[in-house]
């Protein structure tokens, strides 16, 4: 993420993800609803210390890599694998739910 219009994406998603309210997640940061307001909108500028207790609190780590590293980290998240498991093709085969 390079911007903070990205940063207040992420941090809307994981909001909803988590299903958790504006004012919970407000609470929970100690932080006023201005500010919390302000970060979610991804126009205005925030303290590290206001993007590191609302990251926490919704399970979000924040961490700095080199450039060179950013592109994996941006590749998101992993998908399943196209071959079975073992363990997967043996439940299939005695009925059961597959992976």
């Amino acid at each position: 993420m390079k911007t903070l219009p990205a940063i207040a994406d992420t941090l809307r998603a994981r909001l909803q993800q988590q299903g958790l309210t504006q004012a919970g997640l407000r609470d929970a940061a100690g932080i006023a609803q201005r500010t919390l307001t302000n970060v979610l909108s991804g126009e205005q500028d925030f303290k590290v210390s206001t993007l590191l207790a609302l990251a926490d609190r919704l399970g979000l780590e924040m961490v700095l890599v080199p450039k060179g590293a950013a592109a994996a980290i941006d590749a998101g998240a992993t998908v399943k694998p196209k071959v079975p498991t073992r363990i997967a093709v043996a439940r299939r085969q005695a009925g059961g739910v597959s992976e």
